[in-house]
């Protein structure tokens, strides 16, 4: 996979964050939160912002826009979810983490990150992936295909730090979905540290510096 963008550190990389987009979105949405994280000179930490592929989405209509898989409804979490679609970027997504570690980032400091279908992306990936990553940034989604997830979660994984953060006035993805979300991981015995916002379907200043503490709280 090579559609992405790549922000690399001043010196050495030491760890790496692959950031996916929402819906509709594409790989330069992100690109302007990392001068936001303010992250210290030296903490060797490289960007990726990969593009989703251009397909139909069923519920706008079946018009053609990149996302990561189909969705076919928005009635409950994850219902109508494309397993199909979802494990193809899975596939997508697994390569840059396996593209980071031949580069010599170890895969428990690489992150994967996400907004919205890409925050479902995030989740889905890392927890099946089988070498031990160093986190989860999952904003304004929900998990997909969770009747599974149990089954096919990764042992490797199963004490990964796990970020989930909502608008309490998300008017696209309802927050019932990321609170069902949450509750559905802490059942399965993942640590998941839980914020919300008084914002929409989208990301604010707090948010972004909680961010920035989860990172650098799980640097080793």
């Amino acid at each position: 996979m090579n559609d992405f963008i790549e922000l690399n550190p001043q010196g050495e990389t030491k760890y790496s964050v692959i950031w996916l987009h929402g819906l509709g979105a594409d790989a330069t949405d992100f690109v302007p939160l990392v001068p936001q994280l303010d992250l210290p000179e030296g903490s060797g930490i490289k960007f990726i912002f990969p593009n989703a592929p251009t397909q139909p989405v069923t519920i706008n209509g079946g018009i053609e826009m990149t996302a990561w898989y189909d969705i076919l409804s928005l009635d409950r979490m994850g219902a109508g979810s494309d397993r199909k679609g979802i494990e193809k970027s899975q596939a997508l997504i697994t390569s840059l983490i396996e593209r980071e570690i031949e580069a010599g980032v170890e895969p428990e400091k690489i992150f994967l990150a996400g907004f919205s279908q890409g925050c479902v992306m995030a989740l889905h990936t890392a927890l099946r992936y089988p070498k031990k990553l160093a986190g989860i940034i999952g904003l304004s989604g929900y998990i997909a295909l969770s009747e599974s997830l149990e089954t096919e979660a990764h042992k490797n994984n199963k004490d990964i730090p796990i970020f989930l953060a909502h608008g309490t006035r998300d008017d696209i993805v309802n927050i019932s979905f990321a609170e069902d979300s949450k509750k559905l991981l802490e059942s399965l015995g993942y640590k998941v540290q839980w914020h919300t916002y008084p914002m929409g379907h989208e990301v604010c200043l707090p948010e972004i510096k909680d961010i920035k503490e989860f990172i650098l709280n799980n640097l080793e």
